[in-house]
């Protein structure tokens, strides 16, 4: 009789934008359970492997996490399938490397490279309030964190500025019309822009009109947006700032670039 989850992920069921080859193996790394869902998270022994080339197989990427060289958020991570997901700061001491996981505007998570002073903190999206035990004020951030006497204001849909060595909260930012937004899921994730209207839908889910910073306007559900900041993002955003281009500007810039012909 089978008791308990699959202890194994096979790489034709693995999410897509972890962009893992169809035929290079039978089997994916499947994440621990941890503070991001298995499909919207990535797997530390893919940022070891696959994206920074740093091993070459799973068995280099488990000796250099148990050598405790890896740190996520501030803490170090022996397990080499830790999941990672949006906002994590990964750092890695030996070779001075700080990242923060953020989307590029196809909705694949990218490592961009941030500096010392940026890698103390990073912004957590509110996803629940409530009243705790003996009547403690709480709430609980889209990364697992429980934050005890937060600001009074904090509602659910903002986004707190998260202290990485204490864990306690230094900002708040509002989710309100004309704030910096990020669309973490759906057909636009990756993409970023200013919130510009919301449409109510009860018993049905609410929709947000969004728009870039070259005009371009798409819509998509309230839960799917992170608020980067009031006016201006709190993060520094990936190539691209989340401007998604369309087929033509996409085969302009690699005709630019040498690698595509017109011949």
């Amino acid at each position: 009789m089978v008791r308990g989850p699959k202890k194994h992920l096979k790489r034709l069921n693995a999410p897509k934008h972890w962009n893992l080859g169809k035929m290079e193996g039978v089997w994916a790394p499947k994440p621990s359970s941890g503070p991001h869902k298995m499909r919207e998270c990535l797997p530390l022994c893919i940022i070891l492997r696959n994206r920074l080339k740093y091993a070459l197989t799973n068995k280099e990427c488990m000796q250099i996490c148990m050598e405790k060289c890896v740190k996520v958020d501030g803490k170090v991570r022996t397990d080499h399938n830790f999941p990672a997901g949006l906002m994590d700061v990964v750092e890695i001491d030996k070779s001075n490397d700080k990242f923060r996981l953020l989307l590029d505007t196809k909705g694949r998570f990218v490592l961009s490279r941030i500096s010392a002073e940026e890698a103390t903190s990073k912004l957590c999206r509110v996803t629940k309030v409530f009243l705790g035990s003996k009547g403690v004020p709480s709430l609980v951030t889209h990364d697992g964190r429980t934050i005890r006497y937060p600001d009074p204001d904090a509602k659910v849909n903002d986004t707190i500025k998260v202290d990485i060595a204490t864990g306690k909260m230094t900002e708040l930012i509002k989710f309100r019309l004309g704030a910096t937004v990020m669309v973490f899921k759906g057909n636009n994730a990756g993409r970023v822009g200013t919130l510009n209207h919301i449409e109510k839908h009860d018993g049905s889910f609410d929709i947000t009109t969004i728009r870039d910073s070259k005009g371009h306007v798409f819509s998509t559900r309230l839960q799917n947006i992170f608020i980067l900041g009031a006016t201006k993002s709190s993060v520094v955003l990936p190539k691209g700032k989340g401007i998604r281009k369309n087929i033509m500007e996409e085969k302009a810039d690699a005709i630019a670039r040498g690698d595509l012909s017109m011949k």
